[in-house]
């Protein structure tokens, strides 16, 4: 053994069931539980993965049953028209601007057909991450 090695430590089954049972808790993270009771995180996960904890070993895990989603409806108001622009007034519009280097271009696209301008958006950026 080397002068600088500490000796290692032996933790008892009750101790090891309950870090293991602290890391069971929902929201727990290993590394947390870990640090609270003054273990190695890597120590923590091979207990969970049954190595050096006998009682991992004879009680089998309980399967957690979560119940089915539920549908839930909601209720929403109905939809209101949008207000027709006024005469002389422009009507609303997406506004792309794209500038690369010394190119640039400015894109105005009726709201009307944003799902043509999110398709076209989307392929443009393809090809300019190829």
């Amino acid at each position: 053994m080397h002068v600088n090695q500490k000796p290692r430590r032996r933790h008892s089954e009750q101790f090891k069931a309950q870090v293991l049972a602290a890391c069971a808790e929902p929201g727990a993270s290993v590394s947390a539980v870990a640090l609270s009771f003054g273990v190695n995180a890597n120590l923590v996960h091979q207990w969970r993965r049954g190595r050096g904890f006998k009682a991992a070993r004879t009680v089998p895990p309980c399967p957690v049953i979560e119940p089915a989603p539920r549908f839930v409806a909601l209720s929403l108001p109905a939809p209101t028209p949008a207000p027709s622009p006024a005469a002389g007034a422009p009507a609303p519009a997406i506004r792309v601007e794209l500038k690369r280097g010394a190119l640039g271009v400015n894109v105005i696209w009726p709201i009307a057909a944003a799902g043509d301008c999110t398709a076209w958006l989307r392929e443009l950026t393809t090809d300019l991450l190829k």
